[in-house]
């Protein structure tokens, strides 16, 4: 009995790890808080420029 209980547990086991390769988490991935920051300065990069550009524009006006 213990032969056929330990191949069971075995073949359950290789079971469950295929099965839960193929379900994917819904959960978001999760990102570094410096990663964070440097998605946040990387946006507020483009603001700035067109501020700048802006400010030019007035000038040569």
């Amino acid at each position: 009995m213990n032969r056929k209980k330990k191949i069971k547990s075995i073949l359950m086991a290789k079971k469950k790890k295929a099965n839960k390769k193929l379900h994917n988490s819904n959960k978001p991935k999760y990102i570094s808080k410096a990663e964070r920051e440097e998605m946040a300065e990387i946006k507020q990069r483009p603001a700035e420029l067109e501020n700048l550009n802006s400010e030019d524009q007035d000038v040569n006006s």
